[in-house]
């Protein structure tokens, strides 16, 4: 059986995340019935990332087996019958069996979008998060820089996550202004469930001068999930690109 690595982009509002649950209305889920459609029986469809209920993406990579060999029309096919979800294939290649979605990937990126300013979203409603209080990039760059490197990251850590340990290489953090829009770029092997978010939330403090800079360092040491900001809510989340080793 042919496997395709499907190179994916979706608007997840309307979905309880990636993942499959029964009842539910989940990416997984649309992409596997679009697949079934497609191939004449049950397909499953294998992501890099589990992102959450509401979290988008640009660059989600998914691989899937299909029986029959057709490596130009897999991506239109898909669209196809993925009309009228806000799930776009962007491109499907034919790889080498062994290859593996998640367990192949090296690195993760993701983007985190918060609209600074205090009239209420517009354009990015669902797709950004409005923060009305004025942000100190700059100093929420500087406190990102104290969570980059190894570390336990349990105070970041969701109390549901299946995750065998909260270690994480957090392989950069970066926070940049443009304009009223705040990104918050980040990169790292593999995530903890809404490690981004609770960072991201954490950071948002320091930001509106309610923490110093050093607040970050601190409590990330202090390795207690209490000690976390509140979270950042999913709208402005987007996995931006998946890494994988050449070859």
């Amino acid at each position: 059986m042919p496997r395709y690595k499907l190179l994916i982009e979706y608007n997840g509002g309307p979905y309880q995340g990636w993942m499959r649950l029964p009842g539910l209305q989940t990416v997984q889920g649309a992409l596997e019935a679009a697949a079934a459609r497609l191939d004449g029986g049950p397909v499953e469809v294998v992501g890099a990332g589990r992102t959450d209920a509401g979290v988008h993406a640009t660059g989600q990579i998914a691989h899937m087996d299909l029986r029959q060999d057709r490596p130009n029309k897999v991506a239109d096919a898909m669209n196809f019958h993925l009309r009228p979800h806000p799930i776009a294939v962007l491109k499907a290649e034919r790889v080498e069996e062994d290859f593996h979605a998640r367990f192949s990937a090296t690195a993760r990126h993701y983007r985190y979008v918060v609209i600074n300013r205090r009239a209420d979203l517009t354009i990015d409603r669902g797709i950004a998060w409005r923060v009305p209080s004025k942000l100190i990039a700059e100093k929420m760059h500087e406190a990102a820089q104290l969570l980059v490197g190894t570390h336990d990251f349990t105070t970041f850590r969701d109390t549901e996550c299946q995750a065998l340990s909260p270690v994480k290489t957090l392989s950069r953090f970066d926070v940049a202004r443009y304009g009223d829009r705040i990104e918050f770029t980040c990169s790292a092997p593999s995530f903890i469930h809404r490690q981004v978010r609770s960072i991201v939330g954490s950071l948002v403090e320091v930001g509106r001068g309610r923490h110093p800079v050093k607040w970050a360092r601190e409590i990330l040491e202090a390795a207690e999930r209490a000690r976390c900001g509140p979270v950042a809510p999913s709208d402005g989340l987007f996995l931006e690109r998946v890494d994988y080793a050449p070859g």
